[in-house]
């Protein structure tokens, strides 16, 4: 009797314990309102990488509620992602939205345009963004088709219909002073920032990475990237949304982004100076604990100091 006691009792366990994870796998994924200031908010995707559940949302958007309605910066990667975002927001406002900015060249930033264009709603980026989303489409399109599947057939690019030339623009939406800003290049050629200047905040998109490393693409110009960083940083924001990861000081954005950039410049460039090759350098570099608390470290931190060591040795 005790011995089919306890196999019932192990056959209610496992029952129970299926359940469970049943359960956990099926809650839909999320995206985090987390509020920055009156009024603004940020949209905090999944620190981990993209996958079918998260939509590609593995990235930082955010909104501002004006009287008037609501401002968008950034669209999500796919047209489930966008209405996603519009959930979202409609957990926080009643308030429609009335105005979308891209402000990213990566997919994730912009590739749910389709849907809010569908809804009459004005998508507004500098000539130099979309110039970037069009040169890397097809790359973003095939990218998302591997991770997304039939998801990713829904997906139209679709290009902002108010471009603003030149490399700063001032807009005033809702009654809110907007300045999008070309820094340079940096994760991604083209990519700008959206300026709150009346705020203090800026949504600096894929120049921050905050809680996570960030990642050297092989036409991310480092070099540069550290520099656009230095001009976002001379705006003296109170608040840096970043592009991934959640909102924080500028103190944070430096210690998470600026200082990991200028090891990168530094350390590299040194070892150009003193003949090392590229093997070497990587050694060399491969241990540096003090951004070893930022997420996919180890992925990326071999990585990024090999595509930077190429990427300056090009240009001595």
């Amino acid at each position: 009797m005790q011995a089919t006691m306890n196999s019932k009792n192990f056959r209610f366990g496992w029952l129970v314990l299926l359940i469970g994870l049943w359960a956990a796998s099926a809650q839909a994924f999320e995206l985090l309102p987390e509020q920055v200031d009156d009024n603004v908010w940020a949209l905090v995707g999944e620190i981990r990488g993209r996958t079918p559940e998260n939509h590609a949302l593995n990235n930082t958007l955010g909104f501002v509620i004006t009287p008037k309605g609501v401002i968008l910066i950034g669209s999500g990667a796919t047209p489930t992602g966008a209405a996603l975002i519009e959930r979202t927001i409609a957990k926080v406002t009643d308030q429609p939205i009335r105005w979308l900015i891209d402000i990213g060249a990566q997919d994730h930033h912009w590739l749910g345009n389709s849907y809010f264009a569908a809804k009459g709603i004005p998508i507004i980026a500098l000539a130099r963004t979309v110039a970037a989303q069009k040169a890397h489409v097809d790359d973003h399109l095939a990218r998302l088709k591997q991770v997304l599947g039939e998801e990713a057939d829904d997906v139209h690019p679709v290009y902002a219909n108010r471009v603003l030339e030149g490399d700063r623009a001032e807009l005033n939406l809702g009654r809110i002073r907007i300045e999008l800003i070309w820094p340079g290049n940096g994760h991604f050629p083209g990519d700008a920032v959206a300026w709150l200047p009346d705020r203090g905040i800026v949504f600096a998109g894929d120049f921050v990475f905050n809680d996570r490393i960030l990642g050297v693409h092989p036409f991310s110009n480092v070099v540069e990237w550290r520099q656009a960083f230095e001009r976002i940083a001379a705006l003296h924001p109170r608040i840096v949304v970043p592009g991934h990861g959640h909102p924080g000081s500028l103190a944070k954005a430096q210690r998470d982004t600026g200082d990991y950039l200028d090891f990168l410049v530094e350390k590299v460039g040194k070892a150009l100076e003193d003949w090392k090759d590229l093997g070497e350098t990587t050694d060399a570099l491969d241990d540096a604990p003090q951004f070893q608390h930022l997420k996919f470290y180890k992925r990326w931190h071999r990585t990024n100091i090999n595509r930077t060591y190429l990427q300056m040795e090009a240009k001595q």
